[in-house]
């Protein structure tokens, strides 16, 4: 029998609503998972992807990371993991550096051996790079096998990797697949096998309302009981609350009835998000925002869903304004990475607090993938017709970005990429930007 906790998806660094204690909550909740590790004597700690939010963390979030992942290490049990998109690198992972420490393991297509099962990893994978893959995994003579990867698979939402492909064109008969990347838990059986998603540890946007946690795994047949040889459980999380707070206004209400639904709740070092619908009077987010954290909300965002009524009557000349917008962009010379950059600003898939950080994602993923920077050439407007839009709708699960940047060992099968002038090491990165790069400590 082995017994894991599946996790991933902490996003440590990562400083929500520009707060620095949201920030602290990520590792926290990352450290919560070990402490219960250790406590429950489990076999191994699997962590499916973007354990750090960033590609380039700052030394504080370093030096935290490899502070728990000592802990884990005193106890004798093995830190199992991948890269996800967000932290993946071009001249090598930080995963790479902790197992150099010796306090990780970076799974890959040959078998990591843990009580009786063998764990595999692939780590995330652009859509344009996966035709290349060819899913050849080492043998193994273990009881039990587990593949550990990060990307949208199906039959979860936002899928956009075929789950029955990955199972189907394997060398490896895989007993389950331990996924990251969707915040969202789940469970299903995909050919016979159980594939399962943790969800994130820390709610990295207000859609992420349900509570967070991760998964008990068991690798025994007599555990799982009947046919089954794996059993799924999940464990709840105990983070930072959220309070969601629901306002309709009626015809003459205002922001006085917005305060006394506010005072309904308690707000004490939680974050409040304000809702307001119906037909009332207008109301002054920053007031309400202001009273929530007086009431003491650690922070509070207010959203009015209410259409403004305008004095005049605007004179639209076109049909649908989508159109009328592509129209104009067509008969601008605008380079693909421009576009892109567009898409992302004009996305509804985008939350209005993340498009700074979904672009800057999106322009080091073109540098990343285009070495010789023809992505920033502009495009005549003549041919821009055939040239291949981004979709605007390709988001990330977590309603954040639509990075898709690429991994340095991206998995079985995969080809080393060129080197990118974009991640040429900069002589004291730390003296430009505050951060560190990677190639500072290998």
């Amino acid at each position: 029998m082995t017994r894991v906790i599946h996790t991933g998806d902490t996003h440590i660094g990562y400083s929500q609503y520009h707060s620095p204690v949201r920030r602290q909550d990520f590792l926290d909740a990352f450290e919560t998972v070990v402490d219960d590790a250790v406590d429950d004597g489990v076999d191994a700690v699997v962590h499916a992807g973007d354990l750090f939010h960033d590609r380039r963390p700052e030394l504080r979030d370093l030096m935290g990371t490899i502070s728990v992942l000592r802990r884990l290490d005193d106890a004798g049990i093995p830190f199992l993991a991948v890269v996800g998109n967000h932290e993946s690198t071009r001249g090598g992972q930080w995963l790479d550096l902790f197992e150099r420490l010796g306090l990780a393991t970076r799974l890959g297509d040959e078998p990591v051996v843990v009580g009786d099962t063998a764990f595999y990893g692939l780590d995330h994978v652009p859509v344009s790079r996966r035709d290349d893959l060819d899913y050849a995994f080492a043998d193994h003579d273990a009881e039990y096998a587990a593949l550990v990867a990060h990307g949208l698979f199906e039959p979860f939402g936002y899928a956009d990797w075929d789950t029955e492909t990955v199972l189907t064109e394997s060398d490896v008969a895989f007993d389950a697949m331990l996924l990251g990347d969707n915040h969202t838990p789940d469970t299903a059986q995909v050919a016979d096998t159980w594939v399962t998603y943790p969800g994130s540890t820390e709610r990295a946007s207000a859609s992420e309302r349900e509570g967070r946690g991760y998964n008990l795994v068991v690798f025994d047949a007599d555990a799982a009981g009947g046919d089954d040889r794996v059993e799924i459980r999940r464990r709840a999380l105990d983070t930072r609350p959220f309070v969601f707070v629901p306002v309709e206004l009626r015809e003459g209400e205002g922001e006085s009835r917005v305060r006394e639904r506010v005072r309904e709740y308690d707000l004490v070092e939680a974050v409040v998000h304000v809702e307001i619908t119906g037909e009332g009077d207008p109301v002054t987010p920053a007031a309400v925002e202001e009273f929530a954290t007086d009431e003491g909300a650690l922070i509070a965002r207010v959203t009015d869903r209410r259409e403004v009524e305008t004095d005049g009557e605007v004179d639209v000349s076109f049909a649908d304004p989508e159109d009328a917008v592509r129209d104009r962009l067509d008969e601008m010379s605008l380079s693909t990475a421009a576009r892109d950059v567009e898409n992302a600003v004009r996305a509804d898939t985008v939350p209005d607090a993340n498009v700074r950080e979904t672009v800057k994602r999106r322009v080091e993923e073109q540098l990343d993938e285009e070495g010789d920077l023809d992505a920033f050439e502009p495009v005549n407007s003549a041919d821009s017709d055939s040239d291949e839009q981004p979709d605007a709708d390709e988001s990330d699960a977590d309603g954040s970005d639509a990075d898709e940047s690429d991994a340095d060992r991206a998995g079985p099968g995969e080809a080393d990429a060129e080197s990118d002038p974009a991640e040429t090491a900069d002589p004291d990165p730390a003296a430009t930007d505050g951060q560190v790069s990677m190639e500072d400590y290998l």
